[in-house]
């Protein structure tokens, strides 16, 4: 049977052509599922090959995508395939099977002899499912086919197949090809059989959804936010290269800030900003605390900032030796942050723009990480609106993250990432570490840097009533 026979958005037929991996991503209602089931159908209708179907959670048959395909092939009316409970078998010796990866990714090597292996939900796939998988379909002329709502831009699928093509993706008009790869990013509105019921769903959810939550289900945007997040992931976008767009300067002092390992993790987390703008944010995934002090302690030998803090709470508090022996000699301050302890001027108020209900700091943040965690949420608040409405803001009260930071996809999903905590007092708290762990969030460590740096002494402390060591502890830093 020819291709023209199965009806499929004229964007994906696209996917007719040979190609090592083929991709397709979108929101819901693009077709996405439906016409991958259909095309493999076909081609083992076709060519009599063995097709393999997996996903990275399936514990039961009806978790696959079995009756999906089952239902293509009774619609498209092909003849010689035998449905069965478990199976699909064709009388030209090809058959359509199901694997779930997740509780065992070496388990694809048994089927090591498929030459069409469809994963649905790709998004969900594991690292090590991922790295077991694409090697184990090695036949001449076999394909590796993904559908995809995407998940987190940091996620395994979406940093292997997504982010290294998301530039020409959407230059493109959705579609990125080369020698291996033929990638497709298809929404509800370039397929024409959409269901007029979606439709119907589709309008409510655009009244009533945020703007995040709808981009993500029906364009089929990185879903790059949590439930109560404090800052928005378009919030974060406008101030990209803030400073270039509003037009002023990197001026005044430069902060390098770094988060150490948590218990249990390996990341730690640096930032560098001069002024308003973060020139630098970067993470280390490797070695312990101490060799991320050194990481640290040799950043700042490079860019020589006027001050460096570092997060004195759990384990980081036994770094102050440290910094003090390979920074105190180059003239750098030293100020150390405790995010658990009580907030910075206390009985200041807190200005939040509104003249109602004015309240001192200690009566508005649970301690020093929520109020200054919030302060950066209020500046990436302003910038957004002096960007995208023209508000005039002075620019001492923005952010800027260049454009030239390398991490600056995952500083997006980390900034996005940090939720607010009920708190019954009615204070802003955010979820510790600890909390977003249980809740499969990575630790934040970029956040916390960015966050932190933040926290340096008000223009009016008298320096010359600090000790004559280099590090000058926690008192008279500015909210």
């Amino acid at each position: 049977m020819s291709e023209t026979q199965i009806k499929i958005p004229d964007k994906l037929t696209i996917l007719a052509k040979p190609k090592r991996f083929k991709v397709v991503i979108g929101g819901r209602g693009g077709g996405k599922s439906e016409s991958v089931a259909a095309l493999f159908a076909g081609m083992v209708h076709q060519s009599g090959c063995r097709a393999v179907c997996c996903r990275e959670y399936q514990t039961s048959i009806r978790q696959s995508v079995h009756s999906l395909v089952s239902r293509k092939i009774r619609e498209l009316e092909l003849e010689g395939f035998s449905i069965l409970q478990a199976e699909i078998t064709h009388s030209n010796g090809g058959d359509i099977v199901y694997q779930g990866l997740a509780r065992d990714p070496q388990a694809i090597k048994s089927i090591d002899d498929a030459e069409l292996c469809w994963v649905e939900e790709a998004q969900s796939l594991s690292e090590d499912s991922l790295e077991e998988l694409t090697p184990s379909i090695r036949g001449a002329g076999s394909e590796v086919w993904f559908t995809a709502n995407l998940g987190r831009s940091t996620d395994p699928f979406s940093k292997k197949f997504i982010k290294p093509f998301e530039k020409q993706l959407r230059a493109n008009n959705g579609i990125y090809e080369d020698d291996l790869h033929t990638i497709v990013w298809i929404n509800y509105d370039e397929n024409p059989f959409f269901p007029p019921e979606l439709e119907a769903e589709r309008q409510r959810d655009e009244e009533v959804m945020s703007t995040a939550g709808y981009a993500h289900k029906w364009l089929g945007e990185f879903a790059d936010t949590v439930d109560n997040a404090m800052i928005k992931p378009e919030w974060f976008d406008a101030c990209v290269d803030a400073h270039v767009k509003l037009g002023f300067e990197a001026l005044g002092i430069e902060v390098v800030s770094h988060d150490p390992s948590d218990e249990g993790s390996d990341s730690k987390g640096l930032a560098y900003r001069h002024g308003v703008v973060f020139l630098d944010v970067q993470e280390k995934m490797d070695g312990d605390i101490n060799e991320g002090g050194d990481w640290a302690s040799d950043y700042c030998h490079e860019v020589k900032p006027d001050i460096f803090i570092w997060d004195g709470d759990g384990m980081g508090v036994g770094l102050r030796r440290q910094f003090n022996e390979a920074l105190g000699p180059k003239k750098i301050q030293l100020e150390m942050f405790r995010g658990s302890s009580a907030v910075d001027r206390p009985d200041d108020i807190y200005e939040d723009g509104t003249d109602q209900n004015k309240k001192t700091n200690k009566q508005t943040f649970k301690n020093k990480r929520a109020q200054y965690g919030w302060q950066l949420r209020d500046r990436v608040y302003k910038t957004f609106l002096a960007v995208t409405k023209g508000k005039y803001i002075d620019p001492d009260e923005l952010v800027s993250f260049s454009s030239k930071i390398k991490a600056i996809d995952l500083l997006r999903s980390e900034v996005c990432s940090v939720a607010l905590k009920p708190n019954g007092m009615g204070l802003i708290q955010l979820l510790s570490k600890d909390e977003a762990r249980k809740l499969g969030i990575e630790s934040p460590n970029m956040f916390d840097s960015v966050m932190m740096s933040w926290a340096v002494p008000s223009a009016e402390t008298e320096y010359s009533d600090y000790e004559d060591t280099p590090y000058h502890g926690s008192s008279g830093w500015m909210a």
